[in-house]
């Protein structure tokens, strides 16, 4: 699917004329998305470039000068996206093809910051006078977004908190899953600032030296260490977290040992008694006593009732 926008008065506005041939739609268009092309309509975008649309295995390249670089194109950035898939984050790259008369996106999923951008865009709120300024209002959008969802990982990490460190009640093997999931979407929201400053950096390098977008540039910069200074205490939070978890869990199971451990030790004086009465000797002078069944009963009691009153003395019960 291509989409086709157009800078009208320093604003982005979608182009909806569908009665219009496409040719003619791509030639005016500031900016061309592409979502899972299709053959035909890679062909009609490789008709602004010397060289073919990068394939799918091209924008996954994780070496910097295939992901970074400029050519007679333009400048190719291949950057990272936070998307989200049956509740859990993943990262899908978006490739950017920045020339000096429009901007070419090409990417095979539909990601939450490029659906937000077409509706800003219908409601006029997204401004851009250049291809450069749209694809550097691109990443503000996309770190504000990252920021959003840093936050919401934050709450969720205090609900984990309070369900470790005050639930009496508390499930311990549900809240390492929690954590678990937690420290997944952190590092893939941590690996998708990494890039974003890898990509903010290189265009900064190729932007005009009086460009206004490098002012804009600079502070996404700036959101971004911010950001990963967030994420590193999360980090840090998640850890502590999944350590007091194990700890807790270690604690209860001790707790069971222990029960058992007293439990073994209580019953073993008994145990003691009741084995030596069992013995098959022919002469034992208890055998002819006439409270010697009573007598054996009361000392088993008193031999299991004496240890438990010793751990209770040294306050291990």
């Amino acid at each position: 699917m291509l989409r086709t926008f157009a800078i009208d008065q320093g604003r982005i506005v979608e182009d909806r004329t569908a009665e219009e041939p496409r040719e003619a739609r791509l030639g005016r268009a500031h900016w061309i998305d592409a979502l899972e092309a299709d053959e035909d309509e890679r062909a009609a975008l490789n008709r602004f470039l010397t060289d073919e649309l990068p394939e799918d295995e091209d924008v996954e390249e994780i070496e910097s000068s295939a992901r970074y670089f400029v050519d007679i194109d333009g400048i190719h950035v291949h950057s990272l996206f936070l998307a989200q898939s049956e509740g859990r984050h993943e990262t899908e790259t978006v490739a950017f093809i920045l020339q000096p008369a429009r901007l070419i996106t090409l990417r095979d999923e539909d990601l939450a910051d490029f659906r937000l951008l077409r509706m800003r865009a219908r409601a006029g709120q997204v401004e851009a006078d250049t291809p450069e300024s749209l694809l550097v209002t691109m990443f503000d959008q996309k770190v504000e977004n990252l920021a959003d969802t840093v936050e919401d990982l934050h709450l969720k990490l205090e609900q984990v908190s309070h369900t470790v460190l005050e639930d009496e009640e508390a499930d311990y093997e549900a809240a390492i899953d929690n954590l678990a999931k937690l420290e997944d979407s952190a590092g893939k929201i941590r690996l998708c600032l990494m890039d974003t400053q890898r990509s903010i950096s290189f265009v900064l390098r190729h932007l005009p030296a009086r460009s206004p977008s490098r002012e804009t540039a600079r502070e996404i910069l700036r959101d971004v260490d911010t950001l990963m200074s967030h994420i590193a205490f999360l980090f840090d939070k998640i850890n502590f977290l999944m350590d007091s978890t194990v700890s807790f869990i270690n604690i209860e199971q001790n707790q069971i040992i222990k029960i058992f451990s007293i439990a073994a030790v209580v019953f073993l004086p008994p145990t003691l008694v009741a084995s030596i009465y069992g013995m098959n000797f022919q002469y034992m002078p208890e055998l002819s006593w006439k409270y010697g069944y009573p007598m054996a009963i009361c000392l088993m009691i008193a031999a299991g009732i004496a240890p438990y009153l010793y751990f209770k003395h040294k306050n291990w019960l």
